[in-house]
């Protein structure tokens, strides 16, 4: 007889499956014969029929063909493409209990990358909004054009058919206002869209941003040409029918990719940038700054590594991966000193005036990595009693985690984007450091991603 767990599932079959879990792509986690089963859309305690769709080695994928059994927490998405889309993956869950399933993914990646003992960790609520709805203050739109009409949105899940999207729940009213109305300038002035089969055409994506605080909307148009026709009326046009307009940019990208942005950035209309603020801090945001998609909560979770620094006013504090240095002008008022670094030598160039125009005269900013300047700082005698990291999704560097190791600084912050990569990253940094406390944040609503800011104390 054939032991259970070398049934193959083939695809197309048909099972039924119990749902356990989330996993960290929001998607239903389920077993058949003894095989892991992965099926978005799917909720955790559901009982559903599904139909494999890709068989691999050690997991499947699969879809609903039915739901028997039905989740008490399921709702009725707002959005009427959120289907076909993909922006989001958890709109079909009340919110409150979107809050308890990402806390369980932080702990399920410390289960599976740690060898912590979960019951002596203290992995706190999730810190979620009070309207967890229109809260992105940007949107990057592709532009297509069907059967006359200029369409505007994303591309489908795992395809590249263009979803066109008129009002996004997740954007800001106001950027999605400016979509909607830079799509009825294109068309009425007929500008040719870019396709990507014939390369040929113009404008590709609309770009809005919106300073929440301020009100003030930066539109940018990303181009595979840099002539833009009927350019003046353009200008016009958009001006007249959004009067907050401060900055109209023109990006061009030539290249078959899927970047958006181009090298060469520039300026139809207005300023280079507009201004944001958050708390006490203003910031400006030219069209390629990475600033953070939520305001609201980003001033949650700046306020959260506030609280986790704990600073008392003579700690020297490294700010890694500083970007425009939000961070670590941040916790300024409470440091001896800041230095921050980053790669990005824009970025660096924004964080010296970023800490010019706020008066905060002792930080200072270097375009590097922190795993080549900090050992160079520790030779030279100036060790960190705080670093804080907030790195991109891949987490930190390996050299980074042995020259933190070897550094010993007090107290390390850690925030992450990414909960499998901070859970591996603690795995290395608990030969030295103790986990005081993990707190997730939800930073994108109505999505699957969720951040964290953990606080880790030299043992």
């Amino acid at each position: 007889m054939q032991k259970e767990q070398d049934v193959q599932i083939e695809l197309n079959q048909t099972f039924p499956l119990t749902i356990k879990r989330l996993g960290i792509n929001g998607e239903g986690v389920g077993y058949f014969k003894r095989k892991v089963v992965f099926v978005p859309g799917a909720l955790p305690g559901e009982e559903v029929v599904v139909e494999a769709t890709k068989v691999h080695p050690k997991f499947t994928e699969a879809r609903i063909k039915n739901i028997r059994k039905s989740s008490e927490f399921r709702v009725q998405p707002q959005c009427p493409v959120y289907e076909e889309c993909g922006g989001c993956q958890l709109q079909h869950l009340q919110y409150d209990q979107q809050l308890k399933e990402k806390r369980d993914i932080v702990i399920q990646s410390i289960e599976r990358h740690t060898k912590l003992p979960i019951e002596q960790l203290d992995i706190r609520e999730t810190m979620g909004m009070e309207n967890p709805w229109n809260y992105r203050n940007k949107s990057q739109f592709q532009v297509g054009h069907k059967d006359g009409k200029v369409l505007a949105g994303l591309y489908g899940m795992n395809s590249h058919s263009l979803i066109n999207i008129d009002q996004c729940v997740v954007q800001h009213p106001k950027t999605n206002k400016a979509i909607g109305t830079v799509k009825k300038v294109l068309q009425k002035l007929q500008i040719p869209i870019y396709n990507e089969r014939s390369g040929k055409g113009i404008v590709r994506t609309i770009v809005a941003r919106v300073g929440i605080q301020t009100g003030e909307l930066q539109i940018v148009l990303i181009t595979a040409k840099s002539e833009l026709p009927k350019k003046e009326l353009l200008i016009e046009e958009i001006k007249k029918r959004l009067p907050n307009v401060k900055s109209i940019m023109q990006n061009i990208n030539g290249q078959k990719t899927s970047l958006i942005f181009g090298e060469k950035t520039v300026n139809l209309e207005g300023k280079d940038f507009i201004q944001e603020t958050l708390g006490d801090l203003n910031f400006e945001l030219s069209a390629r700054t990475f600033f953070q998609l939520n305001p609201e909560q980003t001033v949650n979770l700046y306020n959260e590594v506030k609280k986790a620094a704990n600073l008392t006013g003579s700690e020297k504090v490294v700010d890694a991966y500083c970007g425009v240095g939000t961070i670590g002008l941040w916790v300024a008022d409470k440091a001896a000193e800041i230095r921050g670094m980053d790669v990005i030598p824009e970025s660096i160039e924004d964080a010296k005036k970023n800490a010019a125009r706020h008066g905060i005269k002792h930080a200072k900013y270097v375009t590097g990595k922190a795993e080549v300047i900090l050992p160079k700082w520790v030779k030279e005698g100036w060790k960190p009693d705080a670093i804080i990291v907030d790195p991109p999704r891949t987490g930190l560097d390996q050299q980074l985690l042995q020259t933190i190791l070897k550094v010993k600084p007090k107290k390390l912050i850690y925030v992450s984007c990414n909960p499998s990569t901070l859970a591996k990253d603690i795995n290395v940094l608990a030969a030295k450091y103790k986990v005081e406390y993990i707190q997730p944040v939800d930073m994108f609503p109505q999505t699957s991603h969720v951040e964290c800011v953990a606080q880790l104390i030299l043992k």
